[in-house]
């Protein structure tokens, strides 16, 4: 990956990338704690979203909440151009307390309307406003860069999201997005391959193979970041790793304790704000 331009904060990431030979084994599962906007600029791709599947054309824009799993799915050959941007809700309630800007991240069901075509966006310039986010002589200017970018950005996704019919945010139909569903339903329930199968009526193997196509991840992989994510959320809040640990579904705080260190790169304990 040749990283072209890179912006990086506690509260506020951006990253302009390009990927010549793009091999799809590179892109695995991820979820973030903050929100995030992609912009595709090239290549042959599509993205999995909590068990939908999103064909990219050159100009969508992808939208993924906290804890929201997502990952590229790469279909072909060609340069594999994006932008990211992560953002804690923070940056953006200091603007707007009232959370009208964020209405298209979460007034809608996980893994629904995460697409935005480049034709719903008519008035707008969305390739020159990612490109100007990438200006400033110093760290203050970049910020202050991608912020101004950042709203522009929100508000016409907003426009988008308010015109939009319902049939974009339709309960999951197909089967692998009802399996999506039903685990982040029961995220923090007593979970078990077998058990998730039965409920399904697959056998094991077939539960699993049919969830990792739709995600990008095996089940228990899947269920662990998602808990192990939540608890981190906890953490910040205040829980201690215990508490945090036991109300995410670990029942066993050692696997839990093992599980977060390798994730995450260090022990609970350093997130106890």
């Amino acid at each position: 990956m040749n990283t072209l331009q890179e912006f990086d904060s506690e509260d506020l990431y951006m990253r302009h990338a390009v990927d010549e030979n793009p091999d799809d084994k590179n892109f695995f599962m991820h979820v973030h704690e903050r929100c995030e906007i992609f912009y595709f600029v090239s290549g042959n791709a599509a993205y999995l979203v909590e068990g939908a599947e999103y064909l990219l054309e050159p100009g969508s824009i992808l939208i993924m909440r906290p804890a929201e799993s997502h990952r590229a799915k790469i279909l072909g050959k060609g340069n594999y151009e994006r932008y990211a941007i992560n953002f804690s809700i923070s940056v953006i309630d200091n603007i707007d307390p009232q959370r009208r800007l964020m209405k298209a991240f979460f007034d809608r069901p996980l893994g629904r309307g995460n697409l935005y075509l480049p034709a719903e966006f008519k008035d707008d310039n969305m390739s020159q406003i990612f490109s100007e986010m990438c200006g400033g002589a110093d760290d203050y200017e970049k910020r202050l860069q991608i912020l101004t970018g950042l709203i522009l950005l929100l508000n016409s996704i907003n426009k988008v999201f308010l015109n939009r019919g319902s049939s974009e945010y339709l309960p999951p139909q197909s089967v692998s997005e009802k399996m999506v569903s039903y685990v982040n339903t029961h995220l923090f329930d007593k979970l078990s391959v077998s058990i998730l199968a039965e409920h399904f009526f697959l056998s094991a193997s077939q539960f699993s193979r049919i969830f990792k196509q739709a995600t990008g991840a095996a089940p228990w992989t899947y269920i662990t970041i998602k808990r192990l994510t939540a608890a981190r959320e906890k953490i910040h809040s205040g829980f201690s790793a215990q508490k945090a640990s036991e109300s995410c579904g670990f029942e066993d705080y050692s696997v839990f304790y093992r599980a977060y260190v390798k994730y995450f790169g260090h022990s609970p304990q350093k997130d106890i704000t």
